[in-house]
């Protein structure tokens, strides 16, 4: 299976091929298309083996950017992680023009609330930080359908 064959956004396509992704890893072949049918997905895989650009991949997927609300929701149990998250949104998303913001503790209160505030398609975070943005109600989940 090719990447070609997940009737993934043509903009996609391109973001995955210019990322340097020639094939999906068997996780990605498994585990992409019952993601974007918005089926319960356990992924399980040994480090380095594409679970992250595999999520990535399905938000980037899902999401319509026509609309600047937030949209995809993707937590993550450590700060890199989240922020290694965005960094493979930003990538792979760029033909799509994805606005993405990854909101963890460490970084700046006010760029998290600007940067939410000014609209972006996915946040990237951890639970903490989120949990913030939520209780500050800059974080406005009535949109967030993954």
């Amino acid at each position: 299976m090719s990447f070609d064959d997940m009737c993934l956004k043509e903009e996609l396509l391109r973001g995955i091929y210019n990322h340097g992704f020639e094939k999906p890893s068997a996780i990605q072949q498994r585990a992409i298309r019952p993601i974007i049918e918005r089926r319960d997905v356990i992924a399980q895989a040994q480090s380095g083996t594409g679970k992250t650009s595999m999520i990535a991949l399905a938000a980037c997927q899902m999401v319509d950017t026509a609309s600047r609300e937030v949209q995809a929701l993707i937590l993550s149990p450590t700060r890199e992680l989240a922020a290694q998250t965005e960094k493979v949104i930003l990538a792979i998303g760029n033909y799509l023009n994805i606005q993405v913001h990854s909101c963890i503790g460490g970084k700046s209160l006010g760029e998290d609330i600007r940067r939410l505030e000014n609209g972006v398609h996915v946040v990237s975070g951890t639970p903490g930080r989120v949990c913030d943005m939520l209780d500050r109600k800059t974080l406005r989940p009535r949109q967030i359908n993954y």
